[in-house]
Parts: C-alpha cells; sequence; structure tokens
C-alpha cells in the first residue's frame, strides 16, 4: 500500500461516527442497543433468552433479535438483581415464578444502579429494613442455640 493509502485508511478509523438520533421509548431495540445500554456483551443476552422464557425478542429475517420496551425492562431487571444484588440464575427464576407476571416481577424493581457505579445506594431508593428484625434476630440466637447444644451432645457421646 501506498502512504497516502495508508494515511488516508488510518484518519477513517479514527473518525468518530455521527450520533444516533435518540430513539423514542416505545421503540423496539437491536441486541447492540440493547447490550450497550446494559453495559453488557450481546451473548449473555443470548444466553438469558434460553435461561428466562420471559424475555422473547421479535425475530426477523435473519434471525435479527428486536427487544420490545418490555423485554429491555425485564433485562434490566435480571441485570439488577444479578450483577448488583448477587443473584443467582436460579435465585432469579424463582423470584419471576414467585411474583406471578413478568409486569409483578418488573415492578419489584429498585432504581438501576449502572454497573461500574461506586455500589452506593442512589438517594432515591427506599431504605429496606426487615419487618421484624428482632423476631429475626431471636430466631438466629435460637438456631445457634440448638447448634450448640448438638455440639456439645457430639461432644458428649465421643468422649
Amino acid at each position: 500500500m501506498s502512504d497516502e493509502t495508508e494515511a488516508s485508511k488510518s484518519a477513517k478509523d479514527t473518525t468518530e461516527r455521527p450520533a444516533r438520533a435518540e430513539k423514542s421509548a416505545a421503540a423496539f431495540r437491536t441486541i447492540s442497543e440493547v447490550a450497550d445500554e446494559l453495559d453488557l456483551p450481546q451473548h449473555v443476552l443470548r444466553f438469558w433468552e434460553t435461561k428466562f422464557p420471559q424475555v422473547r425478542p421479535m425475530k426477523r429475517g435473519g434471525g435479527r433479535r428486536y427487544y420490545r420496551p418490555d423485554d429491555v425492562q425485564l433485562l434490566h431487571r435480571v441485570r439488577d438483581l444479578l450483577y448488583v444484588d448477587g443473584y443467582t440464575i436460579k435465585g432469579v427464576q424463582k423470584l419471576m415464578r414467585q411474583s406471578g407476571s413478568v409486569r409483578n416481577f418488573v415492578s419489584e424493581t429498585q432504581p438501576h444502579v449502572p454497573l461500574g457505579d461506586s455500589g452506593a445506594a442512589p438517594e432515591t431508593a427506599p431504605a429496606i429494613t426487615a419487618p421484624t428484625e428482632t423476631a429475626w434476630l431471636d430466631e438466629v440466637n435460637g438456631i445457634v442455640a440448638d447448634l450448640k447444644g448438638l455440639r456439645q451432645q457430639l461432644l458428649d457421646s465421643a468422649g
């Protein structure tokens, strides 16, 4: 290649693409747009489709996926539970079953926490408190006492 061709090629490589016009909230999104929005690789979205049958993007010619706005909301919820709250895939599946419907599951969502944030809860997040903190503590103390009793029984039977 000539120096002139290489120079023009490298100039094209570094040129930024013009920004796309913002889509409406009701618009369908491609897998690359959803992956960018969720800060995830595309293959993760395809994998989640196999684990969460509630995620059903439309497929057009050539297998191209188009995600509905409801799918995107559901994927935000799944991503938050897996990456922010530390749930497993089975745990998220169980929560989906318990919520009864996708709409209930999505409405239970906390404000989205972008990946890479400091992990601090947003100011608008509601405070999470146990319904009966003393009952929980009493239950834990009872379990500890039971375990200590079992340990003592094992020690007594061994010696």
